[in-house]
């Protein structure tokens, strides 16, 4: 009994209890366009306008519409304080109001991970579904997709080191799961094509100095849009079915910037993908050959997106942002035209921008905003060369005009 109590007093002292806080909001937004969108979330999460379609001399995509919900309303729990030990242990738990099931809003995950620290130590771990590193950094803006197909917008099951490497630098290293973000290929959109390659990856560095924040890093995926080939001709001219294990590879790097002075703070983000679906950039990818040993060569299609935005102001805010996207075509040349692409958005779009100024009210806890967005995005006519791309074009432009409500909890 003596060594039961002296075993019970010695756990409670190595252990420390958690602290919980409950936080969210309520959130309304209604919003106009000034023609029919390529968008999710009962047309919230905006990608681009829709390109003409022209029957009897009308455009059918023309035409003013709007929308009112409340999706989006956020739960969330955060759980901190709990020590074992020398280590750490916090986490989140994160849901809204987000798909759809007929016209009714379902709860979501959003976010869920635990967060590893240890004492007098430099390293942390991060697990579960959070923010990609990439996406994390958002430019300034009250809109549902945050700057998405110019900004990276990814939440994905990580496992993420952070390395405190001193003078105001740090490492993070991670390794992530697809999970909501599917790209598209063979078979539709797929988590297959991930789920039978190999880990994403990521590598960057951050720089912290006073006013000054910079960021640098490279995202890396392998997958296999090709399981099988059925029917495949061998040089003796019989059919068989075969596996593919040939894998797509495509690297991606990107800078951050971000200076903040008072209440000024500026953001600015650029990103060089391959085959960039997974971030919510309209990319994609293709073939390059099927070669006569089963093999397949793929080529990814190449997307520079970025942005500048920018924010000034406490109770009553200012902010905007301004991005820009263009598809630089395929690295290599594409086989009998095998090209898929984000299917989120019209596949033709070429290259695109944004313009976002938008003015708040911070009333305490309740926010009302104003933002106008101008999206316009040039879509290819006729057919693809052999690197996707098109000789000829027209530009389509949308206007759309936001009012979102939000109190904070």
């Amino acid at each position: 009994m003596a060594v039961l109590l002296i075993g019970s007093t010695a756990f409670a002292q190595e252990e420390s209890p958690s602290k919980f806080k409950l936080y969210g909001f309520i959130r309304n937004y209604m919003v106009a366009d000034s023609r029919a969108v390529n968008a999710g979330t009962e047309d919230l999460y905006f990608y681009m306008p829709k390109d003409i379609s022209m029957t009897d001399g009308y455009d059918a995509n023309a035409g003013f519409n709007w929308r009112f919900v409340s999706l989006t309303s956020r739960l969330g729990l955060d759980v901190s304080g709990y020590k074992w030990g020398r280590m750490g242990v916090s986490g989140k738990v994160e849901a809204d109001f987000y798909n759809l099931s007929g016209s009714v809003p379902i709860l979501r995950l959003r976010q869920a991970f635990m967060k590893l620290t240890f004492d007098e130590s430099p390293i942390s771990f991060t697990i579960g579904q959070a923010w990609h590193p990439m996406a994390a950094d958002m430019p300034h803006m009250n809109n549902l997709e945050t700057g998405a197909p110019f900004n990276p917008f990814n939440r994905s099951p990580q496992l993420t080191m952070d390395l405190d490497l001193g003078g105001g630098f740090s490492l993070t290293a991670s390794l992530l799961y697809l999970n909501h973000y599917l790209p598209t290929g063979p078979a539709g959109k797929s988590k297959d094509y991930y789920k039978y390659g190999l880990p994403e990856a990521y590598m960057g560095v951050t720089y912290k100095n006073g006013k000054f924040l910079a960021k640098a890093g490279v995202d890396a995926v392998n997958m296999r849009p090709y399981r099988t080939i059925a029917d495949w001709r061998i040089q003796d001219g019989s059919n068989k079915t075969i596996e593919v294990k040939s894998l797509l590879s495509t690297v991606s790097p990107f800078v951050f910037l971000q200076y903040t002075s008072g209440m000024f703070q500026l953001r600015a983000k650029s990103i060089l993908a391959q085959g960039g679906e997974h971030l919510n950039l309209l990319s994609g990818y293709g073939v390059h050959s099927f070669n006569s040993d089963g093999t397949i060569t793929y080529t990814p299609m190449r997307d520079w997106a970025s942005f500048v935005s920018f924010q000034y102001g406490k109770k009553f805010q200012v902010m905007g942002m301004l991005g820009y996207m263009k598809q630089l075509g395929t690295t290599q040349d594409l086989t009998d035209n095998l090209l898929w692409m984000n299917s989120s958005a019209d596949t033709k779009i070429q290259q695109a921008f944004r313009a976002t100024p938008t003015v708040a009210w911070n009333l305490g806890k309740f926010t009302v905003s104003l933002e106008y967005n101008l999206t316009a995005g040039e879509f290819g006519e006729g057919n693809r060369d052999s690197r996707g791309m098109y000789s000829a074009s027209h530009w389509v432009m949308n206007h759309r005009f936001i009012c979102m409500t939000k109190f904070n909890f």
